[in-house]
Parts: structure tokens; sequence; C-alpha cells
């Protein structure tokens, strides 16, 4: 079979793996729904009022969009990489001419198709709801695709590294919480301590807040350039991409 066949074979059954579980299903697009709806349209926004919500509602788009970029690949990435090697299915997969990285982005492909649909109902919603006057930039896709390959890596490391599935999900929610709210998505750089602000650059998900800020709402502040901050984020995944694969445990 050719790296094309194995690719398309291993990305088919990932996406019907998903699709069978409806619990997965439902909470991939039921938790970013439902932090819209008391976020974004019972406590709303209050520009120029202080606290946590004090910019206009475009400001926090990213912020919706990462928590399906960030923990969506961090939780099944993770798990998923436990669970194989809790049944011994990498010992498998090396009787396969399936590769690891090939492995790796087959399940990375999957969960940026199912990333994408989730990222065009938060969009949708958010635009409904909060009545957030943003553009729908040509740029948002390589930046949801760039985002879901850098979180996917880390989940594969997670899931390599943790002794159990239970542990993935634990360690992908202890890095996942910090980065969300702690890297320029919901809460602004003005509002953490001086000393803070050289950490948040240390995280790939500032790039992507600021990126996609940039692009949606140019209007606000904080964004940047969005083509110096996709390339920023590009060499992220690149690094967490290919940390991932070799994470990833050899039994050939």
């Amino acid at each position: 079979m050719s790296r094309v066949g194995r690719l398309r074979a291993e990305v088919s059954a990932g996406w019907r793996s998903f699709a069978r579980r409806r619990t997965a299903v439902f909470f991939t697009f039921l938790f970013p729904a439902l932090l819209i709806v008391i976020f974004g349209a019972l406590v709303r926004t209050d520009p120029g009022g202080g606290g946590l919500f004090a910019e206009p509602p475009a400001y926090y788009v990213p912020g919706y969009l990462a928590v399906v970029v960030l923990f969506t690949p961090l939780s099944r990435l993770g798990s998923e990489v436990a669970r194989h090697r809790e049944g011994n299915r990498f010992e498998k997969l090396a009787t396969t001419p399936l590769t690891r990285g090939e492995w790796l982005f087959a399940s990375t492909v999957v969960n940026a198709a199912i990333i994408g649909l989730a990222s065009l109902l938060i969009l949708g919603l958010v635009v409904a709801l909060t009545g957030a006057g943003i553009a729908f930039s040509p740029l948002l896709v390589p930046y949801v695709v760039v985002g879901v390959v850098c979180f996917c890596g880390v989940g594969a490391m997670l899931g390599s590294y943790t002794d159990s599935r239970d542990g993935a999900v634990a360690a992908s929610n202890a890095i996942g919480l910090p980065l969300l709210f702690l890297s320029e998505t919901f809460v602004t750089a003005a509002q953490l301590p001086g000393w803070f602000e050289p950490l948040m650059a240390l995280s790939p998900l500032t790039y992507f807040a600021r990126g996609v800020r940039a692009a949606t709402a140019p209007e606000v502040a904080g964004g940047g350039d969005p083509t110096v901050n996709l390339l920023v984020l590009s060499a992220f995944a690149v690094a967490f991409f290919a940390l991932g694969a070799r994470s990833i445990p050899r039994t050939d």
C-alpha cells in the first residue's frame, strides 16, 4: 500500500472511531457553545467598565476558538496515545507499513476536520449571540489548522509520557487551563503583572490569539501582524509535531 493509501485508510478509521463515540461528539461541540452562551450572551462584555470582560465582544473570539483548538487535541491525542499504549496497539502498528509520523499525521487530519466544524459553529454562535463584528478572513483556516498541528504534537507527548489515560487527561487539563487564560485570550496583557509578559511569549496559543484577533477584528487592540504571528505559530507547530512523533513509543 502506498503512503497516500495508508494515510487515507488511517484517517477513515480515525473518523469512524470518533463518530461512534457519541459522548465525545456531544461534548466536543457542546462545551464551547455553553461557554459562549454563559460568557457571551449572559454575562456579556462591558467595554470600558473594567474587570475580566472589559473588551469588545470581538476581542474574545480567539478565546472561544482556543477552547477547541487547544483542549480537543490535547485531550483526544493524549488519551488516544495512552489507550494505544495500554492496549499494546503500537506493537501491532509496528507490524504494518504505517510509521509513527504517519499515524500522528492521520490523527491530526481527523482532529483538524473535527475542530474545523466546531470552529464554524463557534463563529456562528459568537456573531448571533454576542453581536461581535468580525471579518471572516481566509487566514482563519491556516490559523486553525496550524494550531491543531501544534497541540496534536503536545497531546502525543502527553500520552507518551503519562502512565495512563486518566493521567493524560489530567495532564492536558493542567497544561490547557493555564494556557487558555494566560495567553491573551480572555485575559489581556494589561491585566497581568508586568513580569509575566515575557512568559506569554513562550506560549504558542498567544500567537494564535493575537493572529486570529488581528485577522478577524483588526480594529481591536492586541492583535499585531497576522502574518508574523502565523509564522511564529508555524515554527511551534513544526517543533511540537516532530517531538510528538518522536515521543510515540517505538516498538519496531
